[in-house]
């Protein structure tokens, strides 16, 4: 009879933490965080924000790790476990399963991006870098562009095939330290400027005359990308979890360090905008624009331009790195489980996916231009389609096993295993059994109504 191969798993609660952690620090919190903290309202936003974190965001981070411990299979086989689950749930496990395998081809086509300006700072003119230009130029130039990509997907691929223990954890351990201080200097250096400290005030001070529900609707959005939410990651990693850990004090860590690190890109960011623009917040755009075009102009304008550029985009580098590994850990995960791969050959699938689907996203707006699904890139496609409306199912679809098979009893008794603490039982059912299908609902509606110009987010 063969042996059933043990299931790997992290050596100890700092393992996961700064795995967990790595995983929802990434993109979202440095491009995404600080513009809608600055169109929502800056202080409210942030306050708003803070309190989805410690209800709904810790509600579902709890509800993921528990549901990966207690089965030890990650998202198909966790959903698969209850023998109960109807029908219209199976979907659930798969949902999570295929987000990430959407999303890791893309992610790394922005982190080539990353890594090609990270090499620019390092090596060549940061008055070029920021010329008009430059972004666009690079990101049509397919072998280029391309080149970048394959880079930044076999460092992801490599890290994969070294395991949890040798691989993630280790360079989680090595990467999250190096994050936090990178993000502490760049801070201090942004809200030093001369005219940074409006930029201070306006995102760290609540003011109500900015509070309008779209204040609530983009933090909402932002909190539940932002926290690795329904991506499979979690349960995954939770299936990696020893018996001895606590739950409640590991998702405590993660809110913690995600938290910290949106509220220092804010200040790294905000501040240095509102000082290069004399006050303007509208100068601070969305998404690659931010990155790539605004915070290059920034670098090119003050003193230490080439230091702070090197520093930033490592530290971006980093953050793209530790995002892409969990997702990609997700993946293979579920080919281990459902498949009975190898690891090997999990990640040379992996591998194989990443060209296939990343180069579509990588040529998108070069030799591909020309093509468009709903008149978006595929880059843009396979980010709607995946946060917009997978994520958002499936958060629906845990909600739904938790309150309805496996019950919030089960879940307690997982949380609380070895006398382990579960302080925020009473937010944690009134939460998962009523405000968060509700907050998931928003956030989907929110979501297609923007695409269909409804509202903007």
């Amino acid at each position: 009879m063969k042996e059933k191969k043990k299931r790997a798993s992290f050596s100890s609660k700092l393992g996961f933490v700064l795995s967990a952690a790595g995983s929802a620090v990434g993109l979202g919190n440095i491009w995404r965080f600080p513009y809608l903290a600055a169109k929502y309202g800056g202080g409210i936003f942030l306050l708003v924000y803070l309190i989805l974190v410690i209800t709904f965001g810790y509600t579902m981070i709890v509800a993921e790790s528990a549901l990966g411990r207690m089965t030890h299979k990650s998202p198909v086989g966790a959903y698969r476990h209850f023998k109960k689950e109807p029908r219209f749930l199976k979907f659930g496990g798969w949902i999570n399963a295929i987000i990430p395998l959407l999303i890791v081809p893309y992610y790394s086509v922005i982190g080539g991006w990353v890594l090609k300006y990270l090499f620019g700072y390092l090596t060549g003119d940061i008055k070029e870098i920021a010329s008009e230009n430059y972004f666009s130029d690079f990101i049509s130039n397919g072998t280029s562009v391309e080149a970048w990509f394959l880079v930044f997907s076999v460092i992801v691929v490599f890290i994969i095939y070294m395991g949890v223990q040798n691989g993630i954890e280790r360079v989680s351990k090595l990467m999250m330290p190096i994050l936090v201080v990178l993000a502490v200097i760049i801070a201090i250096y942004s809200v030093t400027r001369p005219g940074a400290i409006e930029g201070v005030k306006y995102f760290l001070i609540p003011n109500p005359d900015n509070f309008s529900w779209m204040t609530v609707v983009a933090a909402m959005g932002q909190m539940f990308y932002s926290l690795s939410i329904a991506m499979g990651i979690l349960v995954t990693f939770g299936s990696y979890m020893k018996d001895d850990m606590s739950i409640e004090g590991a998702t405590s860590n993660v809110e913690l360090f995600d938290t910290g690190i949106a509220i220092l890109s804010g200040l790294m960011i905000i501040p240095a905008v509102f000082s290069f623009s004399g006050g303007d917040p509208s100068v601070l755009k969305a998404g690659p624009s931010l990155m790539f075009i605004t915070m290059p102009n920034i670098f090119a304008s003050m003193g230490f331009g080439r230091p702070a550029g090197i520093m930033f985009f490592m530290l971006v580098f980093f953050a793209a790195m530790t995002s892409a590994i969990a997702l990609a850990e997700s993946v293979v995960s579920t080919f281990e489980d459902e498949l009975h791969f190898s690891r090997k050959k999990s990640a040379l699938i992996l591998a194989a996916v990443m060209v296939i689907l990343g180069s579509l996203s990588s040529l998108g707006y070069g030799p591909l231009a020309g093509i468009t699904i709903m008149k978006m890139q595929f880059l843009d496609f396979f980010d709607f389609l995946t946060n917009s409306v997978m994520m958002p199912l499936a958060a629906m679809a845990t909600c739904l096993l938790v309150i309805r098979i496996i019950t919030v009893e089960k879940i307690e008794e997982e949380v609380t295993k070895n006398g382990a603490p579960f302080k925020r039982k009473i937010i944690f059912n009134f939460m998962i059994k009523y405000l968060c299908p509700f907050f998931v609902a928003i956030i989907l509606f929110s979501s297609i109504a923007s695409l269909l110009g409804w509202i903007t987010i």
